[in-house]
Protein backbone atom coordinates (compact mmCIF):
# COMPACT_ATOMS: atom_id res chain seq x y z
CA UNK A 1 0.00 0.00 0.00
CA UNK A 2 2.35 2.66 -1.25
CA UNK A 3 -0.26 5.15 -2.35
CA UNK A 4 0.97 8.07 -0.33
CA UNK A 5 -0.17 11.65 -0.42
CA UNK A 6 2.76 13.86 0.34
CA UNK A 7 1.73 17.19 1.73
CA UNK A 8 4.57 19.65 1.97
CA UNK A 9 4.24 22.43 4.47
CA UNK A 10 7.23 24.51 3.44
CA UNK A 11 7.15 28.10 4.58
CA UNK A 12 5.75 27.99 8.04
CA UNK A 13 8.17 30.12 10.00
CA UNK A 14 8.59 30.39 13.71
CA UNK A 15 6.18 33.31 13.72
CA UNK A 16 3.44 30.87 12.82
CA UNK A 17 4.28 28.58 15.70
CA UNK A 18 1.06 29.29 17.56
CA UNK A 19 -1.24 28.89 14.59
CA UNK A 20 -0.62 25.97 12.29
CA UNK A 21 -4.28 25.61 11.42
CA UNK A 22 -4.92 27.34 8.11
CA UNK A 23 -3.49 27.10 4.63
CA UNK A 24 -0.17 25.57 3.66
CA UNK A 25 1.65 24.81 0.46
CA UNK A 26 0.76 21.50 -1.17
CA UNK A 27 4.14 21.36 -2.84
CA UNK A 28 2.64 22.01 -6.25
CA UNK A 29 1.89 25.68 -6.00
CA UNK A 30 -1.54 25.30 -4.46
CA UNK A 31 -2.72 25.26 -0.89
CA UNK A 32 -4.45 22.78 1.36
CA UNK A 33 -6.46 23.25 4.52
CA UNK A 34 -4.84 21.92 7.68
CA UNK A 35 -7.95 21.59 9.79
CA UNK A 36 -7.86 20.41 13.38
CA UNK A 37 -8.53 16.78 14.20
CA UNK A 38 -6.57 15.41 11.28
CA UNK A 39 -7.35 11.81 12.08
CA UNK A 40 -11.02 12.03 11.37
CA UNK A 41 -10.96 14.65 8.67
CA UNK A 42 -9.31 12.71 5.86
CA UNK A 43 -10.74 9.23 6.38
CA UNK A 44 -10.09 6.73 3.59
CA UNK A 45 -8.45 3.71 5.23
CA UNK A 46 -10.33 0.88 6.87
CA UNK A 47 -9.04 2.03 10.24
CA UNK A 48 -8.92 5.76 9.49
CA UNK A 49 -6.14 8.17 8.66
CA UNK A 50 -3.00 8.90 10.65
CA UNK A 51 -0.93 11.97 9.84
CA UNK A 52 2.84 11.88 10.40
CA UNK A 53 4.65 15.20 10.77
CA UNK A 54 8.40 15.53 10.37
CA UNK A 55 11.26 17.68 9.08
CA UNK A 56 12.89 15.86 6.12
CA UNK A 57 16.28 17.43 6.90
CA UNK A 58 16.18 15.80 10.36
CA UNK A 59 16.88 12.35 9.06
CA UNK A 60 16.05 10.46 12.25
CA UNK A 61 12.43 11.59 11.85
CA UNK A 62 12.53 11.06 8.11
CA UNK A 63 13.65 7.45 8.55
CA UNK A 64 11.20 6.56 11.30
CA UNK A 65 8.33 8.31 9.49
CA UNK A 66 8.70 5.99 6.52
CA UNK A 67 9.08 3.00 8.83
CA UNK A 68 5.84 3.92 10.60
CA UNK A 69 4.10 4.58 7.30
CA UNK A 70 4.97 1.08 6.13
CA UNK A 71 3.84 -0.60 9.33
CA UNK A 72 0.67 1.44 9.91
CA UNK A 73 -0.48 0.94 6.32
CA UNK A 74 0.01 -2.80 6.75
CA UNK A 75 -2.25 -2.56 9.82
CA UNK A 76 -4.94 -1.01 7.63
CA UNK A 77 -4.53 2.71 8.24
CA UNK A 78 -4.26 5.41 5.61
CA UNK A 79 -1.10 7.40 6.33
CA UNK A 80 -0.51 11.02 5.32
CA UNK A 81 2.95 12.55 5.42
CA UNK A 82 3.22 16.23 6.41
CA UNK A 83 6.68 17.72 5.97
CA UNK A 84 7.59 20.93 7.76
CA UNK A 85 10.67 23.09 8.00
CA UNK A 86 10.75 24.09 11.67
CA UNK A 87 10.13 22.37 14.99
CA UNK A 88 7.83 25.10 16.35
CA UNK A 89 5.01 24.64 13.80
CA UNK A 90 5.39 20.87 14.12
CA UNK A 91 4.81 20.93 17.88
CA UNK A 92 1.93 23.35 17.36
CA UNK A 93 0.37 21.05 14.79
CA UNK A 94 0.82 18.08 17.10
CA UNK A 95 -0.81 19.90 20.01
CA UNK A 96 -3.72 21.06 17.85
CA UNK A 97 -4.31 17.66 16.26
CA UNK A 98 -3.32 18.67 12.72
CA UNK A 99 -0.46 16.17 13.10
CA UNK A 100 -1.17 12.84 14.80
CA UNK A 101 2.41 11.63 15.32
CA UNK A 102 5.87 13.24 15.47
CA UNK A 103 7.94 10.12 14.72
CA UNK A 104 11.26 11.19 16.23
CA UNK A 105 11.02 13.86 18.92
CA UNK A 106 13.68 14.90 21.45
CA UNK A 107 11.39 15.98 24.31
CA UNK A 108 13.63 15.34 27.32
CA UNK A 109 16.30 18.03 26.76
CA UNK A 110 16.51 19.32 23.20
CA UNK A 111 12.79 20.07 22.82
CA UNK A 112 12.08 20.60 26.52
CA UNK A 113 10.92 24.18 25.92
CA UNK A 114 8.37 23.02 23.34
CA UNK A 115 7.14 20.37 25.76
CA UNK A 116 6.78 23.00 28.49
CA UNK A 117 4.49 24.94 26.14
CA UNK A 118 2.57 22.14 24.43
CA UNK A 119 3.12 19.08 26.62
CA UNK A 120 -0.41 19.07 28.09
CA UNK A 121 -1.80 18.47 24.58
CA UNK A 122 0.73 15.78 23.65
CA UNK A 123 1.11 12.15 24.73
CA UNK A 124 4.27 10.04 24.72
CA UNK A 125 3.78 6.88 22.65
CA UNK A 126 7.18 5.36 23.37
CA UNK A 127 10.96 5.69 23.19
CA UNK A 128 12.60 3.91 20.28
CA UNK A 129 16.24 4.93 20.92
CA UNK A 130 17.77 5.96 24.26
CA UNK A 131 21.25 7.32 23.58
CA UNK A 132 20.75 10.46 21.49
CA UNK A 133 23.16 13.35 22.07
CA UNK A 134 23.83 16.89 20.87
CA UNK A 135 27.43 17.62 19.89
CA UNK A 136 29.87 20.27 18.70
CA UNK A 137 32.20 18.80 16.08
CA UNK A 138 35.30 19.65 14.08
CA UNK A 139 37.17 17.70 11.36
CA UNK A 140 39.32 14.79 12.53
CA UNK A 141 42.45 16.57 11.26
CA UNK A 142 41.82 19.68 13.42
CA UNK A 143 44.16 19.67 16.45
CA UNK A 144 41.47 20.74 18.92
CA UNK A 145 39.73 18.18 21.09
CA UNK A 146 37.58 20.16 23.52
CA UNK A 147 35.03 22.98 23.37
CA UNK A 148 37.26 24.55 26.04
CA UNK A 149 39.88 25.21 23.34
CA UNK A 150 37.59 27.07 20.94
CA UNK A 151 37.65 30.49 22.63
CA UNK A 152 41.34 30.99 21.91
CA UNK A 153 41.03 29.74 18.33
CA UNK A 154 38.24 31.85 16.86
CA UNK A 155 40.46 33.28 14.10
CA UNK A 156 41.22 29.89 12.56
CA UNK A 157 37.49 29.13 12.39
CA UNK A 158 36.54 32.54 11.04
CA UNK A 159 34.61 33.23 14.24
CA UNK A 160 31.75 31.00 13.02
CA UNK A 161 29.95 27.94 14.31
CA UNK A 162 27.73 26.51 11.58
CA UNK A 163 24.37 25.42 12.98
CA UNK A 164 21.06 24.18 11.60
CA UNK A 165 17.49 25.53 11.68
CA UNK A 166 16.91 28.60 13.93
CA UNK A 167 14.04 26.87 15.75
CA UNK A 168 15.90 23.63 16.40
CA UNK A 169 16.48 22.56 19.98
CA UNK A 170 20.13 22.02 19.02
CA UNK A 171 20.34 25.70 18.12
CA UNK A 172 18.90 26.73 21.48
CA UNK A 173 21.22 24.42 23.40
CA UNK A 174 24.24 25.76 21.48
CA UNK A 175 23.20 29.31 22.30
CA UNK A 176 23.12 28.33 25.98
CA UNK A 177 26.50 26.58 25.73
CA UNK A 178 28.41 29.43 24.08
CA UNK A 179 28.59 31.84 27.06
CA UNK A 180 29.56 28.99 29.39
CA UNK A 181 32.73 28.51 27.34
CA UNK A 182 33.30 32.22 26.67
CA UNK A 183 32.62 31.92 22.94
CA UNK A 184 31.69 35.57 22.51
CA UNK A 185 34.15 35.71 19.62
CA UNK A 186 31.88 33.42 17.60
CA UNK A 187 28.69 33.87 15.62
CA UNK A 188 26.29 30.92 15.49
CA UNK A 189 25.28 30.78 11.81
CA UNK A 190 21.81 29.25 11.47
CA UNK A 191 20.00 28.36 8.28
CA UNK A 192 19.21 24.70 7.66
CA UNK A 193 20.68 21.27 8.15
CA UNK A 194 21.35 21.06 4.41
CA UNK A 195 23.28 24.35 4.45
CA UNK A 196 25.36 23.22 7.44
CA UNK A 197 26.20 19.95 5.70
CA UNK A 198 27.20 21.81 2.55
CA UNK A 199 29.67 23.89 4.56
CA UNK A 200 30.97 20.76 6.31
CA UNK A 201 31.39 18.86 3.06
CA UNK A 202 33.24 21.73 1.40
CA UNK A 203 35.55 22.27 4.38
CA UNK A 204 36.47 18.61 4.82
CA UNK A 205 37.06 18.10 1.08
CA UNK A 206 39.55 20.98 1.22
CA UNK A 207 40.93 20.03 4.67
CA UNK A 208 39.93 23.36 6.20
CA UNK A 209 38.98 23.96 9.81
CA UNK A 210 35.28 24.30 10.60
CA UNK A 211 33.06 24.05 13.69
CA UNK A 212 29.53 22.66 13.30
CA UNK A 213 26.64 21.61 15.48
CA UNK A 214 25.83 17.91 15.08
CA UNK A 215 24.05 15.15 16.95
CA UNK A 216 24.02 11.40 17.41
CA UNK A 217 22.58 9.30 15.91
CA UNK A 218 23.14 10.98 12.53
CA UNK A 219 24.56 9.53 9.32
CA UNK A 220 26.85 12.56 8.78
CA UNK A 221 29.11 11.40 11.62
CA UNK A 222 30.14 8.47 9.45
CA UNK A 223 29.96 10.21 6.08
CA UNK A 224 32.40 13.00 6.95
CA UNK A 225 35.76 12.88 8.81
CA UNK A 226 34.53 14.60 11.99
CA UNK A 227 35.01 14.16 15.71
CA UNK A 228 32.97 15.33 18.68
CA UNK A 229 34.64 17.92 20.86
CA UNK A 230 34.80 17.04 24.53
CA UNK A 231 32.30 18.95 26.64
CA UNK A 232 33.84 19.06 30.15
CA UNK A 233 31.09 21.36 31.45
CA UNK A 234 28.30 19.23 30.05
CA UNK A 235 26.83 22.33 28.44
CA UNK A 236 25.39 20.47 25.45
CA UNK A 237 23.29 18.30 27.76
CA UNK A 238 23.18 14.64 28.67
CA UNK A 239 22.11 11.76 26.43
CA UNK A 240 18.36 11.54 25.91
CA UNK A 241 15.74 9.35 24.26
CA UNK A 242 14.15 9.66 20.85
CA UNK A 243 10.39 9.42 21.26
CA UNK A 244 7.27 8.88 19.23
CA UNK A 245 4.91 11.66 20.32
CA UNK A 246 1.19 11.68 19.56
CA UNK A 247 -1.50 14.28 19.79
CA UNK A 248 -3.45 13.95 23.03
CA UNK A 249 -5.96 11.12 22.81
CA UNK A 250 -4.12 9.30 20.02
CA UNK A 251 -3.75 5.98 21.86
CA UNK A 252 -7.44 5.92 22.81
CA UNK A 253 -8.46 6.70 19.24
CA UNK A 254 -5.98 4.33 17.58
CA UNK A 255 -5.16 1.61 20.15
CA UNK A 256 -3.81 -0.88 17.62
CA UNK A 257 -1.40 1.68 16.17
CA UNK A 258 -0.33 2.82 19.64
CA UNK A 259 0.32 -0.78 20.73
CA UNK A 260 2.59 -1.33 17.74
CA UNK A 261 4.47 1.95 18.19
CA UNK A 262 5.05 1.29 21.90
CA UNK A 263 6.99 -1.89 21.07
CA UNK A 264 9.47 -0.31 18.63
CA UNK A 265 12.99 -0.06 20.05
CA UNK A 266 16.21 0.15 18.03
CA UNK A 267 19.82 -0.29 19.06
CA UNK A 268 22.72 1.57 17.45
CA UNK A 269 23.29 -0.96 14.67
CA UNK A 270 19.58 -1.28 13.83
CA UNK A 271 19.04 2.48 13.82
CA UNK A 272 22.24 3.16 11.87
CA UNK A 273 21.26 0.65 9.20
CA UNK A 274 17.78 2.17 8.89
CA UNK A 275 19.04 5.73 8.43
CA UNK A 276 21.84 4.74 6.08
CA UNK A 277 19.46 2.85 3.79
CA UNK A 278 16.78 5.57 3.77
CA UNK A 279 19.09 8.58 3.41
CA UNK A 280 22.18 7.35 1.61
CA UNK A 281 21.76 4.02 -0.18
CA UNK A 282 18.25 4.65 -1.57
CA UNK A 283 17.61 8.38 -1.04
CA UNK A 284 14.80 10.76 -1.88
CA UNK A 285 11.89 9.16 -3.70
CA UNK A 286 12.95 5.60 -2.83
CA UNK A 287 12.30 5.64 0.92
CA UNK A 288 9.68 2.87 0.70
CA UNK A 289 12.21 0.61 -1.05
CA UNK A 290 14.71 1.36 1.71
CA UNK A 291 12.20 0.35 4.36
CA UNK A 292 11.51 -2.91 2.51
CA UNK A 293 15.25 -3.62 2.40
CA UNK A 294 15.69 -2.76 6.09
CA UNK A 295 12.79 -4.98 7.13
CA UNK A 296 14.19 -7.82 5.06
CA UNK A 297 17.54 -7.46 6.86
CA UNK A 298 16.30 -6.73 10.40
CA UNK A 299 12.62 -7.66 10.53
CA UNK A 300 13.22 -11.06 12.12
CA UNK A 301 14.94 -9.34 15.09
CA UNK A 302 11.64 -7.84 16.33
CA UNK A 303 8.32 -9.14 17.60
CA UNK A 304 6.36 -6.10 16.42
CA UNK A 305 6.90 -6.18 12.66
CA UNK A 306 3.72 -6.35 10.58
CA UNK A 307 4.28 -8.32 7.36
Amino acid sequence: MRNRRLITVAALGAAASLALAGCASDGAGGTIELAGGGSDAAGGGDKGTITLGFLPSWTDGLSTAYLLQDQLEKLGYTVEMNTLTEAGPLYTGLAQGDVDIFPSAWPEITHAEYMATYGDSIEDLGTYYDNAKLTIAVPEYTDIDSIDELAAASDRFGGRIYGIEPGAGLTGQTQKMMPEYGLDGYELVTSSTAAMLTELKSATENEKDIVVTLWRPFWANDAYPVKDLEDPKGAMGEAEGLHFLGTKGFAAQHPEAAALIEKIQLDDAQYGSLEDLVVNEYGEGREAEAIDAWLEEHGSEFDWVVD
